[in-house]
C-alpha cells in the first residue's frame, strides 16, 4: 500500500484535505514559512548577486524534523502550498529542506478546497515554477533592503520606526490627501429648482436650472439667486427637447481581493485585515454537517474570471429560481485589470447550491455576512441587466434652461437578488412631454445655498482602491500594509476615516526630501510591474534589485534631529506619580505613563463637549465604539452599568429647543450636511418628526444672507428622506 505525504500551509486546511484523500495519504501543515532572512542583519550578500542568506526560522526546528521524518517514510511527497508566488516560494524552501528536486513533479495546487479540486490536483503534479520563486525572492530582498537600509535613519524620531517600499507610499497618499483637505477653501454656490406640470390634471415633476443663455449656470451669491428667481417667476416654460429610452444598469463582476476588501469595509465595516482572516477561514474549510469543505475559492486574486463550470452552475440556478428571462443569452464577460495575474479565478462560492441561508447555522455571524456578500455578488454577476424607463426633458424659461430627469424600474434583472448589492435606484417618474409643449410653473422652490466640499479623508476601502488604481503593491498585501502604517503610528483611524498623525507627517516629509523616488508613485508602480515581469517574462531579478539598491546607495540623506521632549499634560499617573505623556496609536491619541515598562498605566484622552448631561447634569464627553465610531455619553456612566446612561449618536449642543426647552443636537446626514434637531423625541423639532432647524455655519463656511421667502416645506421633505 502506497504512503503519500501532502504538505499544506495551515492545520485547518490539512484536516479538510485529509478527509478527501483517504487512508493512503497523510496531510501535514508547514505552518507557513520555515526559512527566512535573519532578523539580526541584512541577510543579503550584495557582492554575490544579492544572494539571500536564508536560515531556519527560530522555533520551527521540531516541525522541520517532523516533516523530514514524514518525508522519509513517504513513497511520494506532494507540496500543496497556496497557489500564488508566496506559496510557490514556501514549496521551494520545503523542497530544499526535504531534499526534493524542484524540477521533479512534486508541486500540486488547487484554487478551492473541495474533493473534486483536490483529486484533480493529485492527478496533475508539476515542477516548482522557479520564475515565480524568483519573483517572490526579488520582492522579499527589495523590501529587506529598503527596510534595513532606511529604517534606522528614522530612529532619532522614535525607536523602531520603519520605512517600506509600499507602506511609505501609502503614508504619502494619506498625508497628501490630509494636506489637500487642510488647504481647501470652500466656495459658495446656489441651486434653483422648479416644480412643473403640463396642466392641472397632469402629475407634478421637478426640474433643475442648469443653463443661462446657453452656458452652464453658476449662481455665486444670494443677489444672483434673487435675480434668477425673479426671472423664472415671469418666464414662459416650453419643452425644447424630450427623450425617452431604456437605461441599463449592469451587474458588477465577481470579487477580487481588492474589491472584496473595499465592499466589506463599506458595507460591513470590516477592516481589510479582518476581511482576509474571515476569507481564509471560508477558504480553508468549515464543518458542514458531517463533512468539512471550503466554501469559497482562493481569496488572493486580482482576476474577475470564473471557471466555465461555475458560470453554468450559476446560470442554471438563476433560471430555476427566477426564470429564464433573468439569464443572459450569453454568459456575462468581465475584463480583468491590465496587470492582473489571471492564473486564479475570481472569489466565488465553491458551490452555488450552498446558499447563505443553507449554511448559516454552521458559520459565525461575521463569516456568514462575508460569505453572503461573496455568494450574492457571484450569482448577480451572471444575471441580466436591470432596465429603467428613463425620461429627460430640456425646458426653456426665458434666458434659462432647466433639466428634468427621471427613471422608473422596468425590469429588475440582477436587482431581483434581494438586498444583495448596492441599493437600486429609486423610482423618480418624469412624464414624457412632446417637444414644443408649454408647461406650467407649479411652484418655484426657494434657492438653496451650498458650499463646495473638500475631498473626503481616505477610509480603508478608498485607500485600497487608490493603491490598486495606482499600481502600488499587490492586492494580497493591502491588508498588511494598512495595518502596518496604523501600528507604526503614522496613520490613525477616526471612525472609518484614516488620518495622518504628526509622526506620519514628519516621516513622510523626511522621506520626500531625501528618498524622492522611494515614495514616488510612478516609480513604485514601475517597480511593481518589473517584479511581475520576473515571474511572467523571465526578467533577471538581479537587474531589478540592483536598480533599487544603487539608488538607495547614491542618496546622502540629512540626519533627523531628535524629537523634542513631550509637552506637559498636567495629568499625573495615579500608580507611580509621574506626569503622563501623550502618545498615538492606530486608534488615536492616548495618555501613557513614562515609567513604562515598570508602570504600564494608560488612559484615554477625554474630550468634553462643554455641555451638561440632560439627565444628571454631568459632563457630556466624546466616546468611541470598538469599531471606532464616535458617539457622545455622560461622564458619570460606569462600566458596571450603573450611573447615568445618557448617550447620543448626534453631537450635543449647548443650547435649548425653542419649543420644549430640551437640549439641541447636531446631526450629520449621509451627504455630510449638518442639521440641528431637538433631542426630545416627543418634540415637533425632533429629527424623526421631520422638522429641521438650520444650524449656524462654521467660520470656515460662514453663510451670507439667505434668500427671503424660505419655508420649511422643502426642508421637511428632505428630512423625511434622510
Amino acid at each position: 500500500m502506497s504512503n503519500n505525504l501532502v504538505i499544506v500551509e495551515s492545520p485547518t486546511k490539512s484536516k479538510t484535505i485529509e478527509k478527501f484523500l483517504g487512508k493512503n495519504y497523510t496531510v501535514v501543515a508547514s505552518m507557513g514559512h520555515l526559512r527566512d532572512l535573519p532578523k539580526s542583519k541584512l541577510g543579503v550578500d550584495v557582492a554575490n548577486n544579492f544572494t539571500p542568506e536564508y536560515i531556519n526560522i527560530r522555533g520551527k526546528g521540531d516541525l522541520i524534523k517532523a516533516l523530514k521524518k514524514d518525508a522519509q517514510k513517504a513513497d511520494k511527497v506532494y507540496l500543496a502550498t497556496d497557489p500564488d508566488r508566496e506559496g510557490e516560494a514556501i514549496s521551494w524552501h520545503l523542497a530544499y529542506l526535504l531534499g526534493i528536486d524542484p524540477s521533479a513533479t512534486c508541486r500540486i495546487e488547487f484554487h478551492e478546497i473541495t474533493k473534486t479540486a483536490v483529486a484533480d490536483a493529485i492527478k496533475h503534479p508539476r515542477a516548482i515554477d522557479m520564475d515565480m520563486v524568483d519573483a517572490q525572492q526579488a520582492r522579499r530582498i527589495i523590501d529587506r533592503i529598503v527596510g534595513y537600509k532606511i529604517s534606522p535613519m528614522l530612529w532619532p524620531l522614535k525607536k523602531g520606526l520603519s520605512a517600506g517600499r509600499v507602506q511609505s507610499v501609502a503614508v504619502k497618499i494619506v498625508a497628501d490627501r490630509d494636506k489637500e483637505i487642510a488647504a481647501f477653501v470652500p466656495e459658495e454656490f446656489w441651486t434653483l429648482n422648479a416644480k412643473l406640470r403640463e396642466n392641472a390634471k397632469e402629475p407634478i415633476f421637478e426640474a433643475e436650472t442648469i443653463k443661462y443663455k446657453g452656458k452652464k449656470l453658476t449662481i455665486a451669491n444670494a443677489e444672483q439667486a434673487h435675480a434668477a428667481e425673479e426671472a423664472l417667476q415671469k418666464a414662459k416654460y416650453v419643452v425644447e427637447e424630450a427623450q425617452k429610452k431604456d437605461k441599463k444598469r449592469h451587474p458588477a463582476p465577481p470579487f477580487t481581493t481588492s474589491t472584496m476588501q473595499q465592499e466589506a469595509n463599506r458595507r460591513l465595516n470590516f477592516t481589510s485585515k479582518k476581511t482576509m482572516m474571515l476569507a481564509q477561514q471560508l477558504y480553508e474549510g468549515v464543518n458542514i454537517g458531517r463533512t468539512t469543505t471550503g466554501l469559497i475559492t482562493y481569496m488572493r486574486t486580482d482576476s474577475v474570471r470564473m471557471a466555465d463550470v461555475a458560470v453554468h452552475e450559476i446560470r442554471d440556478y438563476v433560471g430555476a429560481t427566477y426564470g429564464n428571462e433573468y439569464v443572459p443569452a450569453k454568459p456575462n464577460f468581465f475584463a480583468s485589470k491590465k496587470n492582473a495575474q489571471d492564473a486564479h479565478e475570481a472569489i466565488r462560492p465553491t458551490s452555488i447550491a450552498r446558499r447563505p441561508e443553507d449554511v448559516a447555522r454552521y458559520l459565525n455571524r461575521d463569516q456568514l455576512r462575508l460569505y453572503s456578500m461573496i455568494w450574492n455578488r457571484a450569482v448577480a454577476s451572471q444575471m441580466e441587466d436591470a432596465v429603467y424607463d428613463a425620461t429627460t426633458l430640456m425646458i426653456s424659461a426665458g434666458d434659462y434652461t432647466l433639466r428634468a430627469t427621471g427613471s422608473v424600474l422596468k425590469f429588475a434583472g440582477f436587482l431581483e437578488l434581494s438586498g444583495a448589492l448596492a441599493d437600486p435606484e429609486k423610482d423618480k417618474p418624469v412624464p414624457f412631454i412632446p417637444e414644443g409643449t408649454e408647461v406650467q410653473l407649479h411652484k418655484l422652490l426657494p434657492a438653496e445655498q451650498h458650499f463646495t466640499e473638500p475631498p473626503a479623508h481616505f477610509t480603508e476601502a478608498t485607500l485600497v482602491k487608490e493603491l490598486e488604481d495606482k499600481g502600488i503593491g499587490r492586492p494580497s498585501t493591502f491588508a498588511t500594509t494598512i495595518a502596518t502604517i496604523q501600528d507604526r503610528g503614522y496613520v490613525m483611524r477616526d471612525g472609518k476615516k484614516l488620518m495622518i498623525t504628526e509622526l506620519g507627517n514628519k516621516v513622510n516629509d523626511w522621506l520626500t526630501a531625501n528618498f524622492t523616488n522611494l515614495i514616488d508613485i510612478p516609480y513604485t508602480a514601475d517597480m511593481e510591474t518589473e517584479l511581475d515581469k520576473i515571474a511572467e517574462e523571465n526578467l533577471d531579478k538581479n537587474v531589478v534589485i540592483a536598480k533599487l539598491y544603487d539608488y538607495i546607495a547614491s542618496v546622502k540623506p540629512h540626519e533627523l534631529p531628535p524629537p523634542p521632549p513631550p509637552a506637559p499634560t498636567g495629568i499625573f499617573c495615579e500608580k507611580c506619580g509621574k506626569e503622563m505623556v501623550e502618545k498615538v496609536s492606530r486608534y488615536g491619541k492616548f495618555l501613557a505613563c513614562p515609567g513604562f515598562p515598570a508602570c504600564r498605566n494608560i488612559k484615554s484622552i477625554v474630550k468634553t463637549m462643554g455641555v451638561a448631561c440632560p439627565k444628571c447634569g454631568g459632563d457630556v464627553i466624546e466616546k468611541k465604539t470598538k469599531s471606532g465610531k464616535v458617539f457622545y455619553g455622560c461622564s458619570n456612566y460606569k462600566s458596571d452599568g450603573t450611573g447615568c446612561d445618557f448617550n447620543s449618536w448626534d453631537r450635543p449642543l449647548n443650547e435649548t429647543c425653542a419649543k420644549c426647552g430640551s437640549m439641541m443636537v447636531d446631526h450629520i446626514n449621509l451627504n455630510r450636511r449638518h442639521h440641528k434637531y431637538c433631542s426630545n423625541e416627543a418634540c415637533e423639532n425632533a429629527r424623526h418628526v421631520g422638522v429641521m432647524v438650520e444650524p449656524e455655519k462654521t467660520t470656515k463656511t460662514r453663510a451670507k444672507k439667505t434668500v427671503a421667502k424660505k419655508t420649511t416645506t422643502r426642508k421637511t421633505t428632505k428630512a423625511k428622506k434622510e
